[in-house]
């Protein structure tokens, strides 16, 4: 699917928690950009349009959770991407910490799919080619924290 169509119907598959991580995208960006305190983030989130919407307590985990983890899901990431982390863009740099964050905690939500909200919140809000470079470290992130998964996934 291209970024076209993606954005032909803006509400298609728009889930609840899909709304919470794209929210928690953007309270990411903003906290990466601006080092804001979570709280006075959350805050402001809470306000946009839409978050009505939105999985509110999905919000808070991935929220709070990836800030409160960020050194040890950017220590898991480091050694799988190609640049220091300060030269990814904010969108990719946000949407593996959620990816990540994700993978380590949820272990209910299908590695598969991590991945590939990862990609979406990716295309929706970043570059041309983002979303390939997210896929591939959050594929490679994968096969190493859910190696079982991963593993008889290929099977």
């Amino acid at each position: 699917m291209n970024q076209k169509s993606a954005h032909a119907n803006p509400n298609k598959n728009r889930t609840p928690r899909h709304r919470a991580r794209e929210f928690a995208l953007q309270g990411l960006y903003q906290w990466l950009l601006n080092s804001e305190e979570a709280g006075a983030i959350d805050a402001h989130v809470r306000q946009a349009h839409g978050f009505d919407k939105a999985d509110a307590a999905h919000f808070d985990v991935l929220l709070h959770g990836t800030i409160k983890q960020v050194d040890e899901l950017r220590a898991a990431l480091a050694p799988l991407i190609d640049r220091p982390m300060e030269q990814l863009s904010p969108i990719e740099h946000a949407a593996l910490l959620i990816g990540a964050f994700e993978l380590k905690n949820h272990l209910e939500i299908p590695y598969k799919v991590v991945i590939n909200e990862a990609v979406e919140l990716t295309k929706s809000f970043g570059g041309i080619d983002g979303h390939k470079y997210v896929n591939g470290v959050l594929d490679k992130l994968a096969a190493s924290m859910r190696s079982v998964e991963t593993g008889a996934a290929r099977k």
